[in-house]
């Protein structure tokens, strides 16, 4: 489960347990939300992170930023293991680990201007001067296509795609190493989201980001991702470069998923696979299938 380039970030057993709702009387139970999940992103890699809605990806993106704090396992970012650190030990790792999270309406705050939703955040790590705080505003501002005269308006005066693009902004204002993209085109228009994809992979490519890209899209996903890793019921069931597994599935789960995707032509021919959660064990753990592609069968 080797990741390309120099490692970044190591997941190694991570769990997460939520209480189920019981009775009164009844013993308390709990939910494994995301159970035993590992996994590796090397520098400038994109990781994408699949399964269908409640599988569990979300809470893996958010134990990784230490949203959460994992019941168990080992969270290794640039060789420390950040899941033992307290709350001062956190704030320079959290400079290097940003988000971008599913709904650009909520995630910004609509009673600052977009000026400072970007600029916050590096007054908050750096001491700079005010001119130079806004001259980095506005580069940031022209690096993910909003125009500087937008700089003083409300949140609710963008677009959906321009409101997410200047959550990338604010994410990208720290310059940070790894950014946790949590399903951010999937409350988007079809035509917007091909539009922040790009963006994504354009900064990609010009500041040496590494993605953990998590979506249930999956055409989406196989456009920018350099692995992918398919969850279900909180576990990993199948990872590998993302063109040997979209060619070559070999869980049921990933087969089942592979053949929902929409294809342009209506009359072409297609199987669609009714998963049988039967037909594997559930609690098998990941084996080579071939080079660089594991899967839990």
């Amino acid at each position: 489960m080797s990741a390309p380039g120099n490692l970044l970030l190591e997941v190694q057993g991570l769990r997460k347990l939520f209480p189920a709702k019981s009775g009164l009387l009844a013993r308390k139970q709990f939910v494994h939300a995301v159970d035993g999940v590992s996994f590796k992103i090397g520098a400038s890699e994109t990781l994408g992170l699949v399964g269908e809605s409640g599988c569990g990806k979300s809470t893996t993106g958010k134990l990784i930023l230490r949203l959460l704090d994992p019941a168990e396992g080992e969270i290794t970012w640039r060789g420390q293991r950040i899941d033992r650190f307290d709350r001062a030990q956190m704030r320079p790792v959290r400079r290097e680990l940003q988000a971008v999270f599913q709904d650009p309406y909520s995630s910004l705050n609509p009673r600052i201007r977009a000026v400072d939703i970007v600029s916050e955040p590096i007054r908050n790590y750096e001491r700079l001067p005010a001119a130079e705080v806004r001259a980095r505003a506005v580069e940031l501002f022209e690096r993910v296509g909003l125009r500087p005269d937008q700089m003083l308006k409300y949140p609710y005066e963008f677009s959906g795609g321009q409101r997410q693009r200047l959550g990338i902004a604010r994410a990208l204002s720290v310059r940070p190493r790894l950014i946790v993209c949590d399903e951010p085109v999937s409350a988007l228009d079809v035509s917007v989201q091909a539009q922040v994809i790009n963006l994504l992979m354009d900064l990609q490519s010009e500041l040496g980001l590494s993605y953990l890209f998590v979506a249930h899209d999956l055409a989406v996903v196989e456009h920018i991702s350099h692995r992918v890793a398919v969850m279900y019921l909180g576990r990993i069931v199948e990872m590998g470069a993302t063109e040997r597994l979209f060619e070559s599935p070999a869980h049921p789960y990933t087969r089942a998923l592979l053949s929902a995707i929409p294809v342009p032509d209506p009359d072409a021919p297609r199987q669609r696979i009714v998963l049988d959660p039967g037909s594997f064990d559930r609690a098998a753990g990941l084996r080579q299938v071939t080079e660089g592609h594991w899967a839990a069968v």
